[in-house]
């Protein structure tokens, strides 16, 4: 079973703290959705910007949980709009090359191994890419973020 990974940039004001409410923002499949490839690896080993610092790993997974009562799986996870906005910061500026180097070694054994670097690299590099226009684009319009992570 693959995991995605989906992401809805919501206005502020129209957040809501409802598990039903947030999982309806998902029924119209315009949210961004991606096969989630462990992508947390990459981020957990950036270096903090300062003591505290969680942008790095809120990028993917982090966000405050909205439990969904009575079924299975994760919660949603929402981020506010500042942290939104620092996970943006985070990205523009990160290393992807730095970035994988640091999870490689972790990362690997799991898609193939060396013979399959160079498409494994790949495929985290577009997810990158990815978060980082998502991110950008939600920092600009100053919005919220809800994630869910799903299995398919």
């Amino acid at each position: 079973m693959s995991a995605y990974l989906r992401l809805r940039a919501v206005p502020p004001p129209a957040l809501r703290n409802s598990a039903t409410w947030l999982e309806r923002l998902f029924d119209d499949g315009a949210e961004t959705v991606r096969r989630c490839l462990d992508q947390e690896r990459i981020y957990a080993g950036a270096p903090a910007h300062e003591p505290g610092d969680r942008p790095r790993i809120e990028a993917v997974l982090g966000g405050r949980p909205v439990f969904r009562a009575g079924r299975p799986g994760p919660p949603l996870l929402v981020l506010t709009a500042a942290q939104a906005r620092r996970v943006a910061g985070f990205l523009a500026t990160a290393d992807f090359d730095a970035l994988w180097l640091s999870a490689r070694d972790q990362l690997l054994p799991h898609y193939g191994g060396e013979t399959a670097e160079p498409e494994t690299w790949g495929a985290f590099a577009a997810a990158h890419q990815e978060l980082r226009a998502f991110y950008a684009q939600t920092a600009e319009y100053g919005d919220a973020v809800v994630k869910w992570l799903s299995e398919a």
